[in-house]
């Protein structure tokens, strides 16, 4: 099954920041399936019951998985173990110390040789309120900045509320200037939409299983705090893969990741090709079906209508034989997906 592919998710920030509060967050998803390479299980909810005992190998739980990176590293190993096929999980985190270097685990992770990982983006949590006494302190924006798809600024709630909007858009401001291309969420207590990270296979907790995420939501209360939008466009036969590979390329204000199933008429032969995209990260894949449902763009605060007039038109239906250019071009992404 060497096409099953699991979405690997870097998770970064500085100490304090908050890495471990997103983490748990994320883990009270219903129905979701997570990995978790940490580099200390003291640093996990067990109390929750989310991630239950320590573990040599990869051990199969409700709600996810864990592995914990011995002193001497072994990161793909642990990838190798969480994507294997038979745990169909729907996504795995790794969580970076706050001393790791971002740059260096997305390496890692991008150029792993586990045979069913695909990069699923770094996501990075600052503090808000330490901001600009601890990760910002130069005259340039950091450069940890540079790797992240996704910045989380976190703990908005302990800024005082008079300088509350001066200091977040100054924080966004310097985010930018160092990425501009990054997607920055606004958040407090770690509450990230989990569809920003990944999809769920099902949306509820399956019923012959220990409920153990459910418990914990009981306990901790209901995370469902969504912040996301959502577009979704059918396709109605085979794509253009030049206008697929520039909505790709170039994608609308706001997107962050974008999904699905379309047919690539080659003009030999349709094929299937499946999609994903995180952040700048374009992963394309082919699949045996016949099927073509179309795509899904997901992002906060979207204006939903123009990404729903590219997704159109980059799914409407293909008039004339794609041109060699355009063939070349997706197939580059899919040789760079490989």
């Amino acid at each position: 099954m060497a096409s099953w592919r699991v979405p690997v998710v870097a998770l970064t920030g500085h100490l304090g920041a908050g890495k471990t509060t997103v983490l748990n967050h994320l883990l009270l998803t219903p129905g979701g399936r997570i990995g978790v390479v940490v580099n200390d299980f003291g640093s996990i909810n067990v109390d929750a019951g989310l991630v239950v005992g320590q573990v040599d190998a990869a051990a199969s739980i409700t709600g996810g998985c864990l592995c914990c990176l011995p002193d001497d590293g072994g990161l793909d190993e642990a990838l190798d173990r969480l994507t294997h096929p038979r745990l169909r999980l729907d996504v795995v985190v790794v969580e970076a110390s706050g001393v790791a270097e971002p740059a260096s685990l997305a390496r890692l992770i991008r150029y792993s040789s586990a045979e069913h990982v695909r990069p699923g983006g770094l996501v990075d949590v600052v503090d808000a309120d330490a901001y600009f006494a601890t990760v910002d302190t130069g005259s340039e924006p950091p450069a940890r900045f540079a790797s992240a798809n996704l910045v989380l600024v976190n703990k908005t709630d302990l800024l005082p509320a008079a300088q509350r909007d001066e200091v977040i858009t100054r924080i966004q401001a310097r985010i930018h200037r160092r990425n501009p291309g990054a997607h920055v969420v606004v958040t407090t207590r770690g509450r990230l939409d989990p569809s920003l990270v990944f999809d769920a296979a099902v949306d509820h907790d399956p019923v012959d299983e220990l409920p153990l995420a459910a418990l914990a939501r009981e306990q901790h209360g209901d995370p469902a705090h969504r912040h996301a939008d959502a577009v979704t466009v059918r396709a109605a036969g085979p794509v253009d893969p030049g206008r697929l590979v520039d909505l790709l390329e170039d994608p609308p204000p706001g997107v962050y990741r974008l999904k699905g199933t379309v047919l690539i008429d080659s003009g030999r032969a349709v094929r299937g090709c499946t999609v994903n995209l995180v952040g700048r990260h374009i992963h394309l894949a082919s699949h045996g079906t016949t099927i073509g449902e179309g795509l899904v763009a997901i992002g906060a605060h979207l204006d939903q209508e123009a990404v729903r007039r590219r997704l159109e038109h980059a799914v409407s239906p293909l008039d004339t034989p794609p041109t060699l250019h355009a063939l070349r071009r997706l197939l580059r992404h899919r040789r760079l997906s490989t």
